[in-house]
């Protein structure tokens, strides 16, 4: 399939992705250009749905290798089957086989676990391969993963060296908790993707609860946006604030007051002293009782 600026374009408005043309731009380029993008932003800003949306896109599969402190090689890359193999070996040497006959079961494609690099260096067709939370990972990971992505192959010491049949399209997320090194950053396209302003965020929420009213869901978008603007330990996310759009809608609510949006604010703001703080500023988000 021949990437165009148009195919972007059209396949950010299927999936209901509501961006801008430096987003779409960015992702064109990553693709036609066969290079990983970088995404950079707050949690919840919309980061991992472009990886979904690319995915959607190419009619193609997305392998997901989500990052986490103490993530290494084995668990990112493969494992062998040690159970599959022992139960192999006991059931080989019940016929007499030399170790020699038997070494080339045991470490064969079939006892091979695929973690999520190795599956989407080995899969037939390209697929999306999405390195989530980038910045979670430790460095020294990020000094493999530089590696691994720079060739699409990996070497097995019992089975040689798997090489991709095409490579992945590469999208990396980090909600910046560490600085990334240079080395990564220059391998990589890079796009910064902040939270949605009013519009933007309307239209999403109309987009996605078509359900509500228009004047619900402008509401809807400057309060969260107004929320957001407050010194907060966890910003609301857009995925939050839909679901806060839902439950409105599913309760009947027409109109923002003080009474609703305190008895929903737990769908928007995650922490008691976060909520505290929304509470105290109510009156004057929402310029109600």
């Amino acid at each position: 399939m021949e990437i165009t600026q148009e195919l972007v374009s059209e396949g950010l408005r299927r999936s209901h992705y509501v961006t801008n043309q430096r987003v779409a731009t960015a992702i064109y380029l990553a693709l036609a250009l066969d290079k990983p993008l970088l995404i950079e932003g707050p949690a919840g800003a919309g980061k991992t749905e472009i990886a979904k949306v690319v995915a959607a896109m190419l009619g193609t599969e997305l392998v997901r290798l989500q990052c986490y402190e103490g993530l290494d090689e084995a668990r990112a890359l493969y494992e062998w089957n040690y159970q599959k193999q022992l139960l192999r070996l006991q059931a080989d040497q019940h016929q007499g086989l030399r170790w020699e006959e038997i070494s080339e079961h045991v470490f064969s494609r079939d006892y091979l676990l695929e973690r999520p690099l190795l599956r989407a260096i080995l899969a037939p067709h390209r697929v999306v391969l999405l390195i989530d939370e980038i910045d979670k990972a430790d460095e020294e990971f990020e000094a493999f993963l530089l590696e691994a992505l720079s060739d699409f192959q990996v070497s097995v010491p019992e089975l040689g060296t798997l090489k991709a049949a095409s490579s992945p399209a590469v999208i990396l997320t980090s909600n910046r908790a560490r600085e990334l090194s240079e080395a990564l950053r220059r391998r990589c396209l890079h796009l910064y993707i902040d939270y949605p302003g009013i519009e933007q965020e309307r239209q999403i929420i109309a987009l996605k609860v078509p359900e509500l009213p228009e004047r619900m869901a402008a509401a809807i978008a400057r309060l969260v946006n107004a929320v957001r603007k407050l010194d907060l330990k966890k910003a609301p996310s857009i995925a939050e604030a839909l679901d806060w759009a839902r439950a409105l809608l599913r309760l009947g609510v027409r109109e923002l007051d003080a009474p609703g949006v305190r008895a929903t604010l737990g769908l928007l703001v995650k922490h008691e002293a976060d909520r505290t703080r929304v509470e105290d500023k109510l009156l004057s988000l929402i310029g109600r009782p």
